[in-house]
């Protein structure tokens, strides 16, 4: 019996992704706070504020559209309903965030300004340990993993897939989406939550606090961006990459799909809950129309825009896309919907493989030599002949592939 040799795992990163990772990295947590902070605001060097809000909100995006590349791109499973994990940890967040407003609100009480306007006497039950900043952290980690958990468990052990598991990932998304609204459920309505004064009983609009929630973010997707590198690269990414190929093959290889899928799809919402998170002090504002399904279609498609399966795709996607709808949201706020409808469109019937797909096709082109057809010309003619490749080398082959 022949032995069966295993990949060799390579590493992390080449050497020029190592170069371009501590390039960010600097640029992350150097030059940007040096561009914000000390170079004078008249200089064409500087970086403004709205360019660190801007760019730490992309960041955020880009941290889900990873997320995304997980669970689609190396597992096909196309989710529309991150937005949901999304929000969930911008809720978690928001709710600290503004039991630290403390008496400096509008009816100097307590209790959220909300909560005051609907006579409310006391916290509800899920508040209880929002005034914790530990507690805040954990449970913007465990409340997007339990419910991912829950909701994975059983659709994934019904072998519910394809376009079905699509749509009702889209359907809880918008049932959540209704339950916030309400004024009921303590999570601020239709305006949730805003008027953030503090994190840390630190003042949250300082440019201090800006540059720093934009570096913390910045490492987050550095980091994350690592994570995902080595899980792919390990055995539990290769598995992954099976079920998204031919799951019932990996079923008869004596692997369980369900504990594989139902892991990365935990670890994918816990991401998304964890950008949401980073994401609402920097935007100042959290409310139930981060659930809606335009934001969780419009993840898939920063993840399709830049190329699904290759990590550092989505990334750029995000940037793209988001950096061409503020341009657009401006300059043509009409026409912002048809652009983006239109991208998805294009991406889909030309660019299948999106923008790093069309990158790496370029640069395999150039680098493939002259002589390659020469040599599939010599092995077509050694199949005929019934002889090895090699034989053939010392003889002359002309363009139809014949023996000349």
């Amino acid at each position: 019996m022949s032995k069966v040799t295993l990949p060799t795992k390579g590493p992390l990163l080449s050497g020029k992704g190592w170069t371009a990772f501590f390039v960010a990295l600097i640029v992350v947590c150097a030059v940007a706070p040096v561009l914000n902070m000390w170079v004078p605001a008249d200089s064409p060097l500087h970086m403004s504020d709205y360019a660190v809000a801007l760019v730490g909100k992309i960041m955020c995006y880009a941290i889900c559209a990873l997320a995304m590349d997980l669970i689609w791109g190396y597992t096909g499973i196309l989710s529309l309903g991150h937005g949901l994990f999304f929000a969930l940890g911008g809720y978690m967040m928001g709710m600290y965030l503004m039991r630290q407003i403390g008496r400096d609100g509008n009816y100097k009480s307590d209790l959220p300004d909300f909560m005051v306007f609907l006579d409310w006497k006391t916290l509800p039950w899920h508040w209880t340990f929002s005034d914790s900043f530990i507690a805040t952290l954990i449970l913007i980690v465990a409340v997007p993993g339990l419910i991912a958990f829950v909701f994975g468990f059983f659709a994934f052990r019904s072998r519910i897939k394809g376009v079905y598991f699509s749509i009702i990932t889209q359907a809880m998304t918008f049932a959540a989406m209704l339950l916030f609204f309400r004024n009921e459920t303590g999570f601020g309505g239709n305006n949730g939550f805003t008027d953030f004064k503090r994190i840390l009983n630190i003042p949250i609009a300082t440019q201090e606090m800006r540059m720093t929630l934009f570096a913390l973010t910045g490492l987050t997707l550095l980091g994350f961006f690592l994570f995902a590198k080595w899980l792919i690269g390990s055995k539990f990414g290769r598995v992954l990459q099976a079920i998204r190929d031919a799951e019932t093959r990996v079923m008869f290889s004596g692997y369980n799909p369900l504990p594989y899928k139902l892991t990365i799809w935990v670890i994918s919402a816990v991401m998304c809950g964890v950008a949401g998170a980073l994401y609402v002090p920097q935007v100042g504002i959290i409310n139930p129309g981060e659930m809606s399904a335009a934001n969780s279609i419009e993840i898939a498609i920063w993840a399709a825009v830049g190329g699904r399966a290759t990590l550092i795709g989505p990334i750029i996607g995000a940037f793209i896309v988001n950096g061409a709808k503020s341009w657009l949201t401006v300059a043509y706020p009409e026409y912002w919907l048809y652009f983006l409808g239109a991208l998805f469109i294009a991406v889909t019937l030309f660019l299948p493989n999106g923008i790093v797909g069309l990158v790496k096709k370029w640069l395999s082109r150039e680098k493939t030599p002259a002589a390659e057809p020469v040599q599939e010309a010599r092995r077509a003619v050694a199949v005929e002949q019934g002889v090895e490749p090699d034989a053939l080398k010392s003889l002359p082959v002309d363009a139809k592939g014949a023996r000349a």
